[in-house]
């Protein structure tokens, strides 16, 4: 018998955290950091449900910060376990730990420079980049397809995702008097035929599934149209003298990017043009890429054979100092600007975005997942204007969104794997998706296999056994408005309270001079997002 507990993308895309309690052992799989609206990310300041000290393993699927992020913070709060993941997750988590941990520190400063203009007390980040250090020697790397016995009733083994370098799905078996179920979890399936990297594994039983829903009612197009659209995007921008800015993940979607790049240069489907790779962890992340051998596809290992380097090519220019990136801003036209945060909250990015979405003859191009709350998720839905670095940007450069690029399966590709399970699950559980994907995906698994499927909310917990799962209750309730339409109402609340504060104080002329632009430029700025 386990206790399975929805501690995180549960509800939501981002925050994966999975904790499993057996009779001896507890363990989390994946510690990932919530990311996006406001509400959500303050979950990442919760009081742990369990005491840190008392989990035993962290198993983690990949090294994505939505998976991984909370680690430094439990380790500064106690946690001691050991760490078990792949080597690539492993080293991959060695830079990109830290530089959220850098991440976190900057964020902190900056939100208490503005919380000593109001008087109030500073608080600390959600970890530091010291944090971050410490808790590396907890890691552990383990082996594809090995099995590691945790006790004398828990076993587990790490197989290929596809996902991303070192991703993996974890299979779980625990014993239960004479009987042995078996949970697994997908963590983030990639789809089939991505470069670089090997097609998901394909699991052949299980007794209960957990598994990703990110496209769960989304259909990728062919990645051959995608390529295409891609030369034709940045041939137009080029002839134009605009910039091609390609938001991305430091880790995956950059050197699939590069990869795809390299393929057009050296075909002589592209000229050759500047391209910058603007985000030193993007940069480091690839020099990890290199090494991990063990993780390519046959089509990459053949490149590396006739010594042909995927991740480079004529014309590529790698940024690392703030200087060079700052340099980057006076190049008005005829570049392609590959640059972090993928979502487009944190980063480089933003000043290239604030530099260049203002110019109509300028592309955006987002090859990835964006996230409700986000700045990309924004641009994506058609904003017109966004405010960049305390600055409202006007929105008049081309957006285009390429998901054929996406380092996740779409729904074909996510109900094809659940298909492939000859021995059928008791049950799957649709996590990792906003609330429209996990539906349909739920529906469509049930509909086509006839499994039962469960879109477990956040806090609940099961008994898991040999026999059918019991519904064990809300451990602990998510307090994020999940519907729209309420969580409109309670800002516009929000809002008229404070609206009503500032009058009053207007109306007693309590704010310096400073202190009234601050605010007739925020209220302005309101104002044109709601007109």
């Amino acid at each position: 018998m386990a206790n399975l507990t929805f501690r995180g993308g549960a509800g939501t895309v981002t925050g994966s955290c999975f904790l499993l309690e057996t009779d001896h052992l507890r363990i989390l799989v994946d510690c990932g950091m919530f990311q996006g609206k406001r509400e959500l990310r303050e979950l990442n300041y919760r009081t742990p449900l369990v005491p840190l000290n008392t989990i035993d393993y962290i198993l983690l699927t990949h090294a994505h910060i939505d998976h991984s992020g909370l680690i430094p913070r439990f380790y500064n709060q106690g946690f001691r376990g050991q760490i078990l993941a792949t080597r690539a997750t492993v080293n991959l988590c060695k830079v990109m730990l830290p530089d959220s941990g850098h991440i976190q520190e900057l964020e902190a400063e900056w939100r208490n420079r503005k919380a000593k203009r109001r008087g109030e007390k500073p608080c600390p980040p959600l970890y530091t980049a010291v944090d971050a250090i410490n808790c590396l020697h907890c890691f552990q790397p383990v082996n594809y397809v090995e099995e590691i016995q945790l006790d004398e009733q828990v076993r587990v083994r790490f197989l290929d995702a596809g996902h991303i370098l070192g991703s993996a799905i974890i299979e779980i078996w625990i014993k239960e008097e004479n009987k042995e179920f078996k949970i697994v979890f997908s963590g983030d399936l990639g789809n089939t035929g991505a470069a670089i990297i090997r097609d998901p594994t394909q699991v052949t039983d299980a007794d209960y599934l957990v598994i990703e829903s990110t496209y769960g009612n989304r259909l990728h197009e062919p990645m051959t149209d995608e390529k295409s659209k891609l030369k034709e995007i940045i041939l137009k921008t080029i002839s134009n003298n605009g910039n091609v800015i390609i938001p991305s993940f430091a880790v995956g979607r950059t050197q699939q990017i590069l990869y795809e790049l390299n393929s057009m240069v050296e075909s002589g489907a592209l000229p050759q043009i500047p391209v910058f790779i603007d985000s030193p962890l993007a940069v480091s992340a690839t020099e990890i890429f290199r090494e991990a051998k063990e993780c390519f596809d046959e089509e990459t290992l053949e490149l590396l054979r006739q010594e042909d380097d995927p991740f480079y090519f004529p014309g590529l220019t790698l940024v690392r100092s703030a200087d060079e990136s700052r340099a980057l801003n006076n190049f008005k036209g005829g570049a392609i600007i590959i640059s972090a945060s993928g979502m487009c909250d944190a980063g480089r990015i933003k000043h290239h975005l604030k530099h260049n979405l203002w110019r109509p003859e300028s592309s955006v191009v987002f090859i990835g997942f964006q996230a409700e709350g986000t700045l990309g998720r924004r641009l994506l839905d058609g904003a017109k204007k966004v405010k960049i670095l305390g600055e409202l940007i006007n929105v008049a450069a081309n957006i285009y969104s390429l998901q054929g690029f996406s380092a996740h399966a779409d729904q074909t590709g996510l109900l094809n794997w659940v298909k492939g399970i000859t021995g059928k699950p008791q049950r799957v559980f649709i996590v990792h998706g906003e609330s429209s994907e996990s539906k349909a995906l739920a529906e469509l698994i049930t509909k086509e296999t006839g499994i039962p499927t469960t879109i477990p909310q956040f806090g609940e917990a099961y008994t898991l056994r040999a026999a059918q799962p019991e519904y064990v209750g809300i451990a602990e309730p998510l307090v994020v408005p999940l519907d729209r339409r309420q969580q409109l109402l309670q800002t516009i609340s929000r809002l008229e309270q404070k609206l009503a504060e500032l009058k009053a104080g207007l109306l007693a002329e309590e704010y310096e001079d400073e202190e009234l632009k601050t605010l007739d430029e925020a209220l302005q700025e309101l104002e044109e997002r709601v007109s």
